[in-house]
């Protein structure tokens, strides 16, 4: 039985979350005994083929020049094609932007059953049992899917990226699909990236995220120092945002950015439930904040009690000190 996932690609390059859910599937389909197909909405090869050193056998190509930006009509449209024609045991979608966007549309098309979120997948008994947090990260709740077909999207961070295979290529296959491209109901305009360079929170191993304790978007250059010489992201509780001192796109939390970094500092933030539900799958937390009782504590690894404005100077120095 395959494993299909959906290869997300954005300005012609293949995103990470794709290969992180090309290493699960590889895992599943050890488990379910099938080989591991991709299926890739783009107006141009973004280099398919690579993908083999991931784990895809097969890659098939749903090319379209409306699909130089996502088209959610025209993309649940070829991958709905890529179901029929491999049938799969299980579609895998990054739990992206995008991924979040198209899965649920792809599961109308289909009438699949859709686990999003999820953090960990296992088989049991020939089935496909999902783990996804609910309540906030309160609660772990575990889904099976009643059906044939399981579609599932993978929580960013929440899996390893499978070893390089080098020398090993996907065959890559054009997809015929049926799609009217000429009404569109929606039609982005236009993608305006950050400035900088910066890599996208979902995708960050790192991230310095201020809170209301920083007291002004001023203080924010101490954060962008300390990510500096960390290799970081910096991030931003909900109060910030609202404030105006930070754009949207560095939100964390329950109406932001769902995280799972290798390493995530909190600076400031005193730990809502919100914010919690967005980051408290990081693998290891850092909490600076002066107040001992703040919620943070309780989930973090590591806490440190103080005044931020001297703890983070002197971390940040510390720090400097070992490269």
């Amino acid at each position: 039985m395959s494993i299909l996932v959906f290869v997300e690609q954005r300005d012609g390059r293949v995103r990470s979350v794709s290969r992180e859910a090309l290493g699960q599937a590889t895992a599943l389909a050890a488990a379910f005994g099938g080989p591991v197909v991709g299926v890739c909405c783009a107006a141009a090869d973004p280099g398919l083929a690579a993908l083999g050193e991931a784990g895809a056998e097969q890659v098939l190509f749903a090319q379209h020049e409306a699909f130089a930006s996502y088209d959610g009509a025209g993309y649940a449209a070829a991958v709905a094609a890529a179901i029929a024609a491999v049938k799969p045991k299980v579609v895998l979608f990054a739990g992206s932007s995008m991924g979040r966007d198209l899965a649920p549309r792809v599961a109308a098309k289909v009438d699949a059953g859709l686990a999003t979120d999820c953090t960990a997948l296992v088989v049991d008994g020939g089935k496909l049992v999902a783990t996804r947090p609910v309540y906030a990260g309160k609660a772990l709740q575990k889904v099976s899917f009643p059906g044939a077909l399981a579609l599932v999207t993978l929580r960013p961070k929440a899996f390893a990226a499978p070893e390089a295979q080098p020398g090993k290529s996907a065959a890559v296959s054009a997809l015929a699909f049926t799609w009217d491209a000429s009404a569109p109901r929606a039609k982005v305009a236009a993608v305006v990236g950050a400035s900088g360079g910066k890599v996208d929170l979902t995708e960050a191993e790192a991230i310095v995220a201020g809170g209301r304790g920083m007291k002004g978007p001023e203080h924010f250059a101490m954060l962008e120092e300390l990510a500096g010489v960390l290799g970081a992201s910096v991030g931003a509780s909900r109060a910030v945002v609202d404030a105006g001192w930070r754009g949207h796109g560095d939100q964390v939390g329950q109406t932001g950015k769902t995280v799972s970094p290798k390493l995530y500092v909190a600076v400031g933030i005193s730990g809502a439930i919100q914010h919690l539900a967005g980051m408290s799958s990081s693998r290891c937390i850092v909490a600076i904040n002066k107040d001992p009782e703040a919620p943070i504590f309780k989930v973090a690894d590591y806490g440190i009690v103080g005044d931020l404005f001297e703890v983070v100077p002197a971390l940040t120095a510390a720090i400097k000190q070992l490269h």
